[in-house]
């Protein structure tokens, strides 16, 4: 599997508000050949935009910048090519594609506005892939994405796009955004996210990003896990142990909530 690191200093968006579990994919706009996840993810934390995973799919680097209990601040920022930009939004830049939804936006302690769509979901995983929604990530390598989506499912956030394929960029902007596929959590992508006008992360293979690998392949990491003893065990198995690079602790922060 990718080792997972861990970049100090990342804020999140505060508390979920419960729901259907779900992820949200997004490009970031970056070129996955030249950029690693770590950089990206400094960027973002910069930005004060944290994900939960950033996710270099050429070379499967992951960074986990929150916990997976905790909201992203990553969605409703804006999209293109400005993606990467230090740009905050503020009540003026979010107010208009953003109204259509009740309670849109919603103010941190920090007076800044963010979309409130982070918080909808018990779970609501954002990854970050660094990746052009141009050229759809899973057309690349996707190192180390069946250890995310295995992470997901630990998780209970389901196997499927209730939403269908996000649409090729930059047609995204035009995609029906409906709350009632949203409910039903699962897998969507940031065009596909009620209340905002993201247009990645392009036109996914759906199928091909969570289809589980064949049982020969799972029974060779059972065996390489078995041939390497305990303690590479999770690295053969999947990202379990992705929050353990957290001070907090999963369990407690589940059972607090």
């Amino acid at each position: 599997m990718p080792e997972a690191g861990r970049i100090r200093g990342a804020i999140d968006g505060g508390p979920l508000k419960g729901g259907a579990p779900r992820a949200v994919w997004q490009a970031l706009g970056a070129d996955p050949r030249s950029v690693s996840a770590r950089s990206a993810a400094q960027r973002l934390v910069q930005l004060g935009r944290a994900c939960h995973l950033v996710w270099n799919p050429i070379h499967g680097e992951v960074v986990q910048l929150i916990p997976i209990l905790r909201a992203g601040r990553s969605l409703g920022w804006p999209d293109g090519p400005n993606q990467m930009s230090p740009l905050r939004p503020d009540a003026g830049t979010l107010a208009g594609p953003m109204q259509r939804g009740a309670a849109a936006s919603t103010a941190n302690g920090a007076g800044e506005v963010i979309a409130e769509v982070n918080t909808e979901g018990r779970i609501c995983v954002q990854i970050c892939v660094v990746a052009f929604a141009w050229e759809p990530f899973t057309l690349l390598p996707m190192r180390g994405h069946h250890q995310i989506v295995d992470w997901l499912d630990s998780w209970d956030v389901s196997r499927r796009w209730p939403a269908g394929q996000p649409a090729p960029f930059p047609l995204g902007h035009a995609t029906c955004r409906d709350r009632r596929l949203w409910a039903k959590g699962g897998h969507f992508g940031a065009s596909q996210v009620p209340d905002l006008t993201d247009t990645g992360p392009g036109a996914l293979d759906v199928e091909l990003l969570v289809r589980r690998p064949r049982r020969a392949a799972a029974r060779t990491a059972r065996v390489a896990g078995d041939a390497l003893g305990d303690g590479m065990l999770a690295t053969a198995s999947g990202v379990r142990k992705l929050d353990d690079f957290f001070d907090e602790d999963a369990a407690a922060l589940s059972r607090a909530g």
